[in-house]
């Protein structure tokens, strides 16, 4: 293979043993999942607003942003559900340029990635510890999953990877929300199609194991925009 493999990184359970999630922390954590739900379902008439910058790049400002987001959430707490975007993989069109912060938890270094797995978990604890913040990520790589999933509420699945058979088969095993967005070029049939998979039932490969998923009820769409059939762009606001 064309390819240096630099070292063997340690596998969730065990970054998750050493940075565990206290029973308060998962209790509030669930809570927020369970409200997200009951959003989907209809059980809540709340609206629920997912914001935020498309790419976390520093912790302090990240904390400080949804601090601020936080005495808004206070503001509207009986009509609105805020979960905040902490989205620490960063998409390339090309592959080249800033990949996140699980690629460089330091911009300005190099790429180190055992230190971009720690450094954000350790970013979405003090959100939920220090804000009380269920947040979401995008799901740029499915088999890193693991080394949160105990901490997010709500995953999105990006324009570049929602055709991608692990992406939306690992969304079928996941017990939160997962938005699916539409494509790059816009089309709405294929983000139509990776819901109804990531709903249904699978058997797949998935970490070295062979799993069964149960299906995901509360995947949904992202839409970002759409081109119709006469091949014309339209905004999301569009109706």
């Amino acid at each position: 293979m064309n390819m240096e493999f630099y070292r063997k990184l340690p596998v969730p359970k065990d970054i998750k043993e050493q940075y565990p999630v206290s029973p308060m922390l998962q209790q509030r954590r669930d809570a927020c999942v369970e409200e997200v739900k009951n959003i989907f379902e209809g059980k809540s008439d709340k609206f629920l607003l997912v914001i935020g910058p498309c790419s976390a790049d520093h912790e302090d400002s990240v904390l400080d942003y949804i601090s601020r987001l936080r005495t808004v959430q206070d503001k509207v707490a009986d009509k609105i559900m805020i979960v905040p975007r902490i989205y620490t993989n960063k998409p390339r069109t090309t592959g080249d340029g800033y990949k996140g912060m699980l690629h460089q938890p330091d911009p300005n270094a190099a790429p180190d990635l055992l230190k971009g797995i720690l450094s954000i978990r350790r970013l979405h604890m003090r959100a939920l510890e220090e804000t009380g913040f269920g947040c979401a990520d995008e799901m740029l790589y499915p088999e890193n999953h693991r080394y949160l999933s105990d901490l997010l509420v709500y995953v999105a699945v990006g324009a570049r990877s929602v055709e991608n058979q692990q992406h939306r088969l690992t969304a079928s095993g996941l017990d939160i929300p997962v938005g699916m967005k539409n494509p790059t070029c816009g089309d709405l049939t294929v983000m139509m199609n990776s819901i109804t998979a990531a709903q249904h039932s699978h058997m797949f490969l998935y970490r070295g194991w062979e799993v069964k998923s149960a299906g995901n009820p509360h995947a949904h769409a992202i839409l970002r925009g759409y081109v119709d059939t006469m091949g014309k762009s339209a905004p999301n606001y569009h109706y």
